[in-house]
């Protein structure tokens, strides 16, 4: 049997507010393979790996690295044990140059070397595993998948044997996942263990040598990735089986609901965001946004639903003029606006009953103008009943509900009005599968009513599986439209990246 290169017994993690993030879990990662860590948002996949990163102390339980018991005081610790992690967030110097970032990694092995020294290390690394990128670019002018090459190669640089990558892909086009992947073959086979957390099922499949499972703290298993089903990992990651969406209808009607024309918008600091955009939706139809998140999507999403204004550019709801309308009557002229963070779009120390009330106060007021309060509990009423939301009472704080369960507040009250048109924005984004799967179904539903849905997405996945036509957005433009079967995934990676085809 091949050496295990981390073996971790009965980690533990309680903190001091009784929750306990972690218990009694084993991993064990072999030396030259790929490990992929599944499991929800929440299950604990990143406290595991901060541990042994040395970042957070367990509460209880033992790391052994190499067949050596170890205690961590810290990432440098870890980093002299040989490990190395990458974060979603990277940890590089915006302001300084590549060569600059390296250098400054490297003295951390090495105080006494030089800037060339830690260059050629750099140099050694990209020859071996193909990850190039520019040594003089100033990191906050580079690409997100180029900055992640950076910090990959500078764990390599200080000799990490062991690398953690925490959601790896959750910012790169699929040509760069491609590469991504290409790249962490070659480590492997070169002796380096990858331990790659990550919530996709396909990603893992297509990866990992071996897979752990988490769910809620516990490990649920390990498993050789032989032809493994995905609705067996799924079932594992929730611990219930989940149901596949049908076959989506492909009947789109010839109704205009929403027409942009001409559609530009400028940020506070003068750089164009939307650039002279037009396109329509119509009865029946998901019109999908793909892109690298950054390129204007927000942007695009905020100024149709009011909140932003444009430059110049029209914006038809049915035959209705919106452009200057504010948020409020676009509302009641039948828009619907979900935006992607529940952050934006729901006021935590309010109740459900009161974040229903936000968009649909033109259903609530008497003529009076005085909150009917009977009709805003029968309207939340109607968002907990027909959505499954899972809560004790309708005056919950919806800063006590899971993340899922905040999103069908949000998505409820959008849809409980019925409006014509719905702009979606990230609608899964840090959802469990289910909660995701619930969510799908509802766009869907609501699609084969006739409504028009703006879906705007970084996850392709979603994009493919819910959307009638594609448009990929870079640099404020659709550079690429087509239906699913027309934009292959190649087509919209190289799209992605700012490539016509």
């Amino acid at each position: 049997m091949t050496t295990p290169a981390i073996q971790m017994r009965g980690i533990e993690k309680v903190y001091p507010d009784g929750v306990k993030a972690l218990d009694n879990v084993d991993f064990e990662a072999l030396k030259g393979e790929i490990h992929g860590l599944l499991g929800e948002n929440g299950a604990g996949k990143t406290t595991l790996m901060r541990i042994l990163y040395g970042e957070i102390k367990p509460t209880r339980g033992e790391i052994i690295v190499s067949g050596e018991k170890t205690s961590f005081h810290g990432p440098w610790d870890a980093i002299r044990k040989g490990i190395g992690m990458v974060y979603q967030r990277f940890a590089l110097v915006p302001t300084f140059t590549v060569a600059e970032n390296l250098h400054l990694s490297y003295l951390s092995i090495k105080p006494q070397a030089s800037m060339s020294e830690s260059l050629d290390r750099a140099k050694q690394i990209m020859s071996e595993t193909g990850l190039n990128f520019p040594f003089d670019a100033v990191v906050e002018d580079l690409p997100v998948g180029l900055q992640q090459r950076v910090e990959i190669v500078k764990a390599l640089s200080r000799n990490a044997r062991i690398l953690i990558l925490d959601e790896p892909t959750s910012v790169l086009t699929p040509i760069e996942v491609r590469e991504l992947f290409k790249a962490l073959r070659k480590l492997r086979d070169n002796g380096i263990t990858i331990i790659f957390i990550t919530h996709k099922l396909k990603e893992v499949i297509e990866l990992a040598d071996r897979i752990t499972v988490l769910r809620k703290g516990k490990k649920v298993g390990a498993l050789v990735n032989d032809n493994i089903n995905p609705g067996i990992l799924a079932e594992m990651m929730i611990g219930k089986s989940i149901k596949e969406i049908g076959e989506k209808r492909r009947s789109i009607g010839r109704k205009t609901l929403l027409k942009v024309e001409g559609l530009t918008v400028y940020d506070e600091h003068g750089i164009i965001k939307v650039d002279n955009l037009s396109f329509e939706i119509h009865s029946g139809e998901i019109l999908g946004v793909a892109g690298v998140q950054g390129n204007g999507q927000r942007e695009l999403a905020d100024t149709i639903a009011g909140i932003s204004n444009p430059s110049k550019g029209k914006i038809l709801l049915g035959n209705k003029d919106i452009t200057g309308l504010p948020p409020g009557e676009r509302y009641k002229l039948g828009l619907g606006y979900i935006p992607e963070s529940r952050g934006i779009g729901l006021i935590f120390d309010m109740s459900i009953t009161e974040n229903s009330m936000l968009t649909n106060l033109h259903l609530i007021l008497s003529k009076g103008r005085r909150i009917q309060w009977s009709r805003a509990r029968e309207i939340s009423g109607e968002i907990v009943e027909e959505l499954g939301v899972k809560t004790p009472s309708l005056d919950a704080l919806v800063k006590y509900l899971s993340g899922g369960n905040q999103q069908k507040v949000m998505v409820g009250r959008e849809i409980v009005r019925e409006p014509d048109v719905i702009i979606v924005a990230e609608p899964t984004q840090g959802l469990d599968i289910s909660a995701a799967g619930f969510i799908h179904s509802t766009l869907l539903e609501l699609r084969n009513q006739g409504k028009g849905i703006l879906l705007i997405s970084s996850d392709l996945d979603e994009i493919y599986e819910l959307s009638d036509r594609i448009a990929v957005m870079y640099e404020g433009k659709f550079i690429g439209t087509g239906t699913p079967e027309e934009l292959t995934r190649d087509k919209i990676g190289v799209l992605m990246g700012g490539v016509r085809t």
